[in-house]
């Protein structure tokens, strides 16, 4: 199988890459990974990828742009399975999905950064989100390597004995509203005109609401036991 990974710090994985069963299945040609630097297809001098959020408090959040582009051009060149993001809302990775991921034959994995990343990007090129817990990283790169190790185990032929791996045994309680940055439309794909009005009441308001909606339909016990 191959796997792409998007980032901004491609060198984060030269060690879980370099050793053990990963290295094992790469020398073997049973597994292909593959680092894609999101910086160089930013369309600025300075290969810059973030930039301040729409509507919603402190910190940067990944541009739509550099992203987009990255996928599109890996999507030119061949069919993928999943595209997937790496992400603390998203589903938590469990042994069944590993399984799943295994027989599959490309994927893409997104690591995010900062804040995360413009939800146009979500909206329009994520077929999956996945989490390997509730608890926040300062990225996506050491889930991608986990998530990554998990499923390049599960290859027949990876491990020694072929029959090993199927014997293997928030602050305020509420999930991050979606975030957004410039531009303010893309290909069509706007941000909502609330986050837009300059009325910080309002927006406060519709990112609690964003907030409470998006806890609900994705991590309900979170909700229930804050009752």
């Amino acid at each position: 199988m191959r796997i792409d990974i998007l980032t901004i710090f491609p060198e984060m994985f030269e060690g879980p890459f370099s050793h053990s069963i990963i290295k094992r299945a790469k020398e073997k040609g049973l597994a292909e990974i593959h680092l894609y630097d999101i910086r160089d297809y930013a369309e600025n001098k300075h290969r810059k990828v973030d930039d301040y959020a729409y509507g919603h408090g402190a910190g940067m959040v990944m541009m739509i742009q550099p992203i987009a582009d990255c996928i599109e051009k890996l999507k030119s060149e061949r069919n993928y399975d999943e595209v997937i993001f790496m992400t603390p809302d998203g589903e938590l990775f469990e042994q069944k999905i590993a399984n799943r991921l295994s027989t599959l034959e490309n994927i893409i994995l997104l690591c995010g950064h900062y804040k995360g990343i413009d939800e146009r990007i979500r909206e329009n090129f994520i077929t999956m989100e996945l989490s390997i817990g509730d608890y926040v990283l300062s990225g996506g790169e050491l889930a991608a390597a986990v998530i990554s190790d998990s499923i390049i185990r599960l290859i027949p032929g990876v491990l020694g004995d072929e029959t090993s791996a199927l014997t293997d045994s928030f602050q305020d309680g509420l999930l991050s509203p979606p975030a957004y940055t410039r531009p303010s439309e893309y290909r069509g794909w706007k941000v909502p005109d609330i986050l837009l009005s300059g009325n910080e009441k309002e927006i406060n308001k519709w990112n609690t609401h964003q907030a409470i909606e998006r806890t609900r339909n994705r991590r309900k016990g979170m909700l229930d036991e804050g009752s």
